[in-house]
């Protein structure tokens, strides 16, 4: 196999399996389901996981002349795209059902999205990166504002459409600036070139604006203002998506920018990412208190764990990209679950909103109840769940690197955290008032929602009693991409 082609496996058989789909959805009857278009994409991203991990067995691969490379690193990253896209698909399939004639194009975008944040991952060429961030974009921008004839939906596309295009140039503009220092876009050579730059400050410059851009697509503090307003007016499955996949893609791509293309600012950028890493943590954790909205509480919140992740930043390369990188994975886990639960309760008119909605959860859906409760525990970090070792393992990074400070911050915002979650917590074993006690008995958990929740509680558990397979793959990717470290074999190059 040509190793253009073997580098971007995955990528090739989303882009088939999305056109597929396209061409099929004006073939079917208007009035005739989306369902078999869904589950050719479920095949399509299942067939896509495979091929990365097939790649596993390759060592590094370089391809399309050094631009892409294809490690433990994007490997790691690719597995978990693939997962958070198949349970996002088996979780939406009866979503549009009775209400949208469209849900082809909703299967069709989240593969070409799932093509660009995999492009991402594995792109060691800023100018390549871009255009991974552009794919990603566009398709999310679309699917924010996919409940048509919603005002909501309207206002949460078009904010995140103009504000992301806000970010895209902030994150252009510092691939200019890097190319003006140093002479390249390539991470590896920008590094190269740093020592011997005659213009440090245009470094510094255009390293600051890359870290706006990407601040943005994770929702850091103060990048963050889109996050409440784009969760409330979107699908639900598309925030569990949104949330969660595009995230795990652009820290990707920030920690192979700081710790692989810029190593030698690391006393300066470590500064700025302790900052940002405080100021989330406290404005999210903050901000969630006051919500009564559910999934404006839990954009909150995701804007607060952007801040946990941040941490292992600061860290030593080898436990910092580990320690993100597993956090990565416990965060996708635990926050895809929990909207999933949400998608089956509310559904797709999304009747059941505030905390107080909530109430009585418990007595009518006792399964669904659990479920979310035992998410919302990892959310806050209860041991035996992989929130809790996830923030073990970045605090200890933090503490190993001498950021005491910042560790005692992540503790004390954890400690906030508890009150929001806790609060919908004790709401779902409420007792509902009387006249409102047939809110959830119109709720069905079909075969393919019950798999999303099932593979996403397993996930949650195993990766809080028994990491260590996730945890090997996370510290294997940290020697792909800590400077000096040691990569495997190279199999191929072009």
């Amino acid at each position: 196999m040509s190793p253009n082609v073997l580098a971007l496996l995955p990528e090739i058989i989303l882009t088939i399996t999305g056109v597929l789909v396209m061409v099929a959805e004006p073939v079917l009857p208007a009035g005739q389901s989306r369902k078999p278009l869904g589950v050719l994409a479920i095949l399509g991203t299942l067939a896509a996981g495979f091929a990365s991990w097939y790649q596993l067995g390759f060592g590094t691969i370089h391809a399309y002349f050094n631009t892409i490379q294809v490690d433990s690193f994007s490997v790691f990253f690719h597995l978990l795209i693939a997962a958070i896209v198949l349970v996002t698909l088996l979780s939406s399939l009866d979503y549009f059902e009775g209400h949208a004639s469209h849900a082809g194009e909703y299967f069709a975008l989240t593969l070409f999205g799932a093509t660009g944040m995999m492009l991402m991952t594995c792109s060691v060429e800023l100018l390549m990166v871009f255009v991974g961030l552009e794919i990603s974009s566009i398709s999310t921008y679309i699917l924010a504002g996919f409940r048509k004839g919603q005002a909501s939906a309207t206002e949460s596309s078009i904010k995140y459409f103009l504000l992301g295009s806000f970010a895209t140039a902030f994150f252009l503009y510092g691939i200019a600036l890097a190319f003006g220092s140093t002479g390249s876009t390539r991470i590896d050579v920008i590094s190269q070139n740093l020592a011997s730059t005659a213009t440090p400050t245009l470094a510094l410059l255009s390293l600051a604006l890359i870290i706006i851009g990407i601040g943005f697509k994770v929702s850091a503090a103060p990048f963050h203002v889109w996050t409440p307003d784009v969760y409330q007016g979107a699908p639900a499955p598309v925030v569990g998506l949104m949330s969660t996949a595009p995230k795990a893609a652009a820290f990707a791509v920030l920690l192979r920018i700081l710790f692989s293309g810029f190593p030698s600012y690391e006393p300066r950028w470590a500064s700025l990412i302790w900052i940002i890493a405080a100021l989330s943590m406290t404005v999210g954790n903050l901000g969630a208190l006051l919500q009564r909205d559910v999934k404006r509480m839990l954009a909150y919140s995701s804007i607060a764990h952007a801040g946990y992740l941040l941490v292992a930043y600061t860290a030593f390369p080898a436990d910092g990209i580990a320690s993100a990188c597993f956090y990565t994975a416990a965060y996708a886990a635990m926050n895809v679950g929990a909207f999933t639960v949400i998608t089956q309760i509310g559904g797709y008119r999304e009747n059941v909103r505030t905390i107080e909605d909530y109430s009585g959860l418990a007595l009518k859906r006792p399964v669904l109840a659990a479920v979310l409760g035992f998410f919302l525990l990892s959310l806050i970090g209860i041991p035996f769940t992989g929130g809790f070792f996830g923030k073990f393992y970045v605090f200890s990074a933090a503490l190993h690197a001498g950021h005491v400070w910042l560790a005692v911050i992540g503790l004390l915002n954890s400690g906030i955290a508890c009150f929001y979650y806790l609060r919908l917590l004790a709401s779902l074993y409420s007792r509902r008032p009387a006249i409102e006690d047939n809110l959830f008995d119109g709720i069905t958990v079909t075969l393919p929602a019950a798999l999303a929740l099932t593979i996403t509680a397993a996930a949650t558990l195993l990766l809080g009693i028994a990491p260590n397979q996730v945890l090997s793959l996370a510290q294997r990717s940290a020697a792909a991409t800590a400077p000096g470290s040691a990569n495997s074999t190279t199999n191929a190059s072009r």
